[in-house]
């Protein structure tokens, strides 16, 4: 896939990370200005020359505000709330609900819960 293109979008939310030693700080209550990237691939564009129009991408920055923005994440979601798994999850519900109708395919998903770190999810294709 020769093109690739990427956009960004923000929310807020706390979490708790089960599992952890005692007094781990993950631990505790805390909370986050994720950032979640999404990039998107093509071998061909679409006019007027896009992988995809980023106003097509709208649904997922709702999405976003609608399921994860202010929330706690632990009554948000089926598995630990770790980076690694919103990733996943996230790219799941781009993959099931977003790109059927959108040119381009999902690349990776990334998660950053600071400036400094963050996790990835790379979706497995067909060959």
């Amino acid at each position: 896939m020769g093109h690739r293109i990427g956009k960004s979008f923000t929310f807020e939310a706390s979490h708790q990370l089960p599992g952890l030693p005692e007094g781990h700080k993950c631990g505790r209550l805390h909370g986050h200005s994720y950032t979640v990237e999404v990039t998107l691939v093509a071998d061909d564009l679409v006019e007027p020359g896009f992988v995809t129009d980023f106003g097509d991408l709208a649904p997922f920055k709702a999405h976003l505000a609608e399921a994860f923005d202010h929330r706690h994440l632990n009554e948000v979601m089926t598995v630990a709330p770790t980076s690694e798994n919103l990733a996943e999850v996230l790219a799941q519900w781009f993959i099931t609900e977003l790109e059927p109708a959108i040119p381009g395919n999902l690349f990776a998903l990334r998660v950053s819960e600071t400036a400094s770190s963050w996790a990835e999810f790379r979706p497995e294709r067909a060959a």
